[in-house]
């Protein structure tokens, strides 16, 4: 038990929370952090990461008074990568709540974005554009892969992200595990934010069936139709189980989001029946759970 731990546990007090807000050039990340102001964070931007215990140090002798730090790290600080992920095992090593949340884009919303504004990219020295965004990708991937949450903004607005980081981190009681599930169409491409990815495509499809086809998978025939199908109720338990053991080792690592994208061919009929059914099943077993269908009318 460190020091910090040692002296807080003494005077009765937790150690500040700590939410590090990081990705993509362009992804967010001002957005997002503006959101965690406005629900009381104390936020600090572009903060290297080798000084974050000390802001936390700083934070935790204030006697309460800043509870939760949200700081806003970017690529352009040296040895990003590694002392960003060290930092962070670090602060958990002590003791206190650490967690990281990814801002994420494709490729052509990052352009567009950068080209609506006519700035250019922080990586992209003499070269495009695209080469910038390249190279930022690549540098960040590791850190990508040990966040706590992502959030693609590629389709939203920014009070769209700024309601999805309220929702995340709105509540003020004791949060409990959230799942946030996608239903989406293989065509239109998978969901780059998704932790876990189920395939529906194996259940016969209603938009074969005349009847069926005008309507979407929260229609009652639609679900009826799905669900009676040979394989869906046995998908349903097994992933059902699969899920409680996942979410139970997310909890033991400090793991507080799940996002769950389930397919079909056009995001209309079947993969949205099922999620709905999978969002039953997960409130079902405590989680704060939040179901979007984002391919519902595009086709």
């Amino acid at each position: 038990m460190g020091e910090y731990q040692v002296a807080n546990n003494l005077n009765g007090e937790l150690p500040p929370e700590i939410v590090i807000v990081t990705g993509m050039s362009g992804a967010g990340r001002s957005t997002a952090a503006r959101a965690l102001e406005d629900l009381d964070w104390f936020v600090v931007d572009n903060l290297p990461p080798g000084l974050l215990p000390t802001m936390i140090d700083l934070a935790g002798r204030t006697h309460g008074a800043v509870p939760r730090v949200a700081a806003v790290v970017d690529v352009r600080s040296m040895a990003f990568t590694e002392d960003l992920l060290s930092t962070v095992e670090q602060l958990r090593g002590r003791g206190i709540t650490a967690r990281v949340v990814f801002l994420e884009a494709s490729d052509e919303a990052l352009v567009r974005r950068f080209e609506s504004v006519r700035r250019p990219h922080p990586l992209q020295g003499d070269g495009r554009l695209t080469d910038g965004i390249s190279r930022e990708r690549e540098t960040l991937r590791a850190i990508r892969g040990e966040a706590d949450l992502v959030i693609d903004t590629s389709q939203l607005n920014v009070h769209q992200l700024k309601a999805k980081v309220i929702g995340f981190f709105g509540e003020t009681e004791e949060a409990k595990p959230r799942a946030n599930i996608v239903s989406f169409g293989f065509k239109h491409g998978l969901p780059v934010d998704a932790d876990l990815v189920l395939d529906c495509r194996f259940l016969p499809n209603p938009h074969w069936v005349p009847e069926l086809r005008p309507m979407n998978g929260r229609d009652a025939a639609v679900r009826e139709y799905v669900l009676a199908q040979n394989g869906a109720k046995e998908m349903l338990d097994s992933y059902t189980e699969v899920l409680r053991l996942i979410v139970a080792g997310y909890q033991r690592e400090g793991k507080h989001y799940m996002t769950l994208a389930v397919g079909c061919t056009g995001g209309k009929h079947r993969s949205v029946t099922m999620a709905e059914r999978f969002g039953e099943r997960l409130r079902e077993q405590g989680l704060d759970v939040h179901v979007v269908h984002r391919d519902l009318g595009r086709e």
